[in-house]
C-alpha cells in the first residue's frame, strides 16, 4: 500500500508540475509581444492556458504537501524534479523544440539519481525493519 501511494502520488505531482510548465510556456507564447498595459493583461487572462498553469501549480502544491507528510524527504525531493524530464520530452513533441546530448544526459542523470535514492531508501527501510524485528525477539 505504501509503495503504491508513493508511486501514484509522484505521478500525480509530475502531471500537475508538467501541466503548469507547459501551460505557462503556451500562455507566454500567446502573450507576445510583452506590453505593460491592460490590453496585454486582458490578452494573457483570456487564454485558457494561464488557468491550466494555475491549476497545475495549485494541484502540485497540495500533492506535494500530502507527499511530504508521508514520504521520506530525500527521495521525495528528488522525485519532485521528474517534471524536468517530462517537460523536456513533451516540449519536443508539442513545441517542436530540439534537444541534444546534454539534455538527454541530464535527463538520464536525473532519473538515475532518483533511482539511486529510491534503492538506498528501500535498503534503509529493510535494515530498520530487520533491526526492529530482532529487538522484539
Amino acid at each position: 500500500m505504501k509503495k503504491s501511494f508513493y508511486v501514484i502520488g509522484f505521478l500525480v505531482l509530475m502531471a500537475f508540475d508538467t501541466l503548469a510548465q507547459l501551460s505557462f510556456k503556451t500562455a507566454g507564447m500567446h502573450a507576445l509581444p510583452l506590453e505593460m498595459n491592460t490590453a496585454w493583461l486582458a490578452r494573457v487572462f483570456s487564454q485558457p492556458w494561464i488557468y491550466g498553469a494555475f491549476v497545475g501549480y495549485v494541484g502540485a502544491f497540495f500533492t506535494w504537501m500530502t507527499l511530504l507528510k508521508h514520504a521520506p524527504i530525500g527521495p521525495a525531493f528528488a522525485a519532485s524534479h521528474l517534471e524536468i524530464v517530462s517537460v523536456l520530452a513533451l516540449s519536443v513533441w508539442l513545441f517542436g523544440e530540439t534537444i541534444g546530448w546534454p539534455q538527454i544526459a541530464g535527463g538520464l542523470l536525473i532519473v538515475a539519481g532518483i533511482g539511486c535514492l529510491a534503492v538506498s531508501e528501500t535498503d534503509e527501510d529493510e535494515a530498520t525493519g530487520a533491526a526492529a524485528l530482532a529487538h522484539e525477539r
